[in-house]
């Protein structure tokens, strides 16, 4: 028998939970031909996989590539990682629906909440698109290297709807609520896998007001989800305020998962408090038994704002603020080298303190590998203590030592590992939550999947390769509905992942001005992969695109 391709020798982990076995995978088109010993057939390309593991691609339950795909089709950083499956359109910020009038609003807010600058959003991308159905047209139109899955946007739906009114907490009329519906029930029926908001009270619009749908009443997602089920059902997808109405959000959350029938929130194990795992771990049992299905997305490490020289500084002041605003980072280093200067910086410093607490912020280290310091943590408030020295004074010298290299990582996220490691292992929670594309200068974890992998499996061994693969694989396609998709087997599309657990690695962020008009942002490449494949082609191979771009936006859904 003669294949497209063979992937010979690996241990296969299929996604599934079961035991790793010695086989070949072969693949004719886009799909799995055969899995077994096929010592006899021979195939048009074939990839060594001796001493590695053979599993599906990765799924990503949270990116914002919305807008990055329009100008990187490969998708980075996602694409360095495994990942062969993204889900868009999460926090309820879309770029459809839209009128003509209201791109800009859509690229200004995009901005706001998730750094990813106006101007590149208008000027990258086609703007070909009014409805939600539309705009995964032009996706496609783009060629991306991994498929995506996209969610419609509560913002952009009640900007559209409201108008002007959409920012406040003024509930709209019937009418504008049956338009809201009706809208859900076009982007479900045309491709979209469901519908996304925030709650949560951090995301604001450029004059600072919550974005729309912060405030928006339960009859509201009601009427949304009665849409999205005249079209066959779709996900609700939130970020919450759990912060001042929890126990709104949770009613929230219950009652979605009744009548919406999926629900995916953004979760996390806070600062140590078990009892707060154990709350979230019999809610979401609960309610994934007697209400409807329901996941929590989390950080596979404890994360936030990354600071340095390269686009957010340590310090919010007036010298701080003329030194970032050099154009590059020789020329900010240039600066922390003249004596006078850096006494400015570190004075200012010292009088206001760093933006965040120093105490919850840590260096990624002077090596060539980051050090996240997920198993002793050592802050920089510890540090200048043991040096004699002030937090700001610490930060000044680590990034002269560096020549400007270093970063430093603030603790927004799960930031106890005792507590981390056991919300992870709960049932109805999905490693991920990498914001890839997103925050795009600030924060810098699309490499969860090669985190989870060589930190949680193979350095901490808290989870066997299987159930790790799982993980990442058919319990994220799960969430999705997605169909032949999450799991190796014969007859499933063909989005495999060859990799070797020995020797992956995230590698050090760097900062690149790749976006349109020049502006920079964090990516995050790895090692260890020795080829990511998606419907058939391989995208990467040793951690370099091939050229190969045969994702595809899939629109339809097993829906339970």
């Amino acid at each position: 028998m003669k294949y497209d391709l063979i992937i010979r020798g690996g241990s296969v982990v299929d996604g599934s939970g079961k035991p790793a076995a010695r086989a070949d995978v072969a693949v004719n088109g886009d799909r799995i031909a055969a899995i077994g010993l096929l010592a006899d057939a021979t195939a048009e390309r074939e990839i060594d996989a001796t001493g590695m593991v053979v599993s599906p691609g990765f799924v990503d339950l949270h990116t914002h590539l919305d807008a990055q795909v329009g100008w990187d089709p490969y998708m980075t950083s996602s694409s360095w990682h495994g990942v062969t499956t993204v889900l868009m359109g999460n926090c309820g910020v879309t770029f459809a629906p839209v009128v003509e009038q209201d791109r800009a609003f859509l690229a200004e807010m995009m901005e706001s909440v998730e750094d990813i600058p106006r101007q590149a959003i208008l000027d990258g991308l086609p703007w070909d698109w009014e409805t939600y159905p539309e705009y995964l047209d032009s996706v496609q139109r783009l060629r991306p290297a991994l498929n995506v899955v996209g969610l419609v946007g509560h913002c952009a739906i009640r900007t559209q709807v409201m108008g002007e009114r959409s920012l406040g907490d003024e509930d709209p009329t019937p009418q504008e609520l049956g338009r809201m519906a009706d809208i859900a029930e076009e982007s479900v029926a045309g491709g979209a896998v469901g519908f996304s908001t925030s709650r949560i009270l951090l995301h604001f619009v450029p004059d600072g007001r919550y974005v729309p749908g912060t405030l928006a009443k339960i009859k509201e997602y009601e009427a949304i989800a009665d849409g999205m089920n005249r079209a066959g059902g779709g996900l609700f997808q939130a970020v919450n305020d759990f912060g001042t109405k929890f126990e709104h959000e949770i009613e929230l959350l219950r009652t979605m998962a009744g009548r919406a029938g999926d629900v995916l929130f953004s979760g996390g194990a806070g600062d140590g408090d078990m009892r707060f795992v154990e709350y979230w771990d019999n809610f979401l049992s609960e309610t994934a038994s007697t209400v409807g299905r329901i996941a929590s997305a989390t950080q596979t490490r404890p994360g936030g704002t990354l600071m340095g020289l390269k686009q957010t500084p340590p310090v919010k002041g007036k010298a701080w603020a003329a030194m970032m605003a050099l154009p590059t980072v020789e020329e900010r280093l240039a600066v922390l080298r003249d004596p006078v200067r850096r006494a400015e910086l570190i004075d200012e410093g010292n009088r206001k303190g760093t933006w965040y607490d120093p105490a919850k912020i840590y260096p990624l280290g002077l090596d060539e590998l980051p050090d996240y310091n997920v198993d002793d943590p050592t802050s920089i408030a510890t540090l200048a203590a043991a040096a004699g020295v002030t937090p700001v004074e610490l930060i000044v010298d680590r990034l002269l030592q560096s020549e400007g290299r270093e970063v430093y990582n603030a603790w927004f996220f799960n930031r106890n590992t005792t507590s981390m490691e056991a919300y992870l292992q709960l049932d109805g929670v999905v490693p991920g939550l990498g914001d890839a594309g997103a925050h795009a200068g600030q924060i810098c974890d699309a490499d969860s999947p090669t985190f989870y992998l060589s930190y949680w499996h193979r350095d901490r061994k808290v989870v066997s390769i299987e159930t790790a693969v799982h993980q990442l694989t058919a319990k994220p396609a799960a969430v999705l509905g997605l169909i032949d998709r999450g799991t190796l087997a014969e007859g499933c599309f063909a989005d495999i992942n060859v990799f070797d657990p020995a020797a992956l690695q995230t590698q050090y962020p760097e900062y690149v001005n790749d976006f349109p008009n020049g502006k920079g942002r964090f990516v995050i490449k790895s090692k260890g992969y020795a080829a990511t494949i998606v419907n058939g082609k391989v995208v990467t191979e040793q951690g370099r695109h091939t050229g190969e771009r045969p994702g595809r936006v899939i629109r339809e859904f097993s829906r339970g």
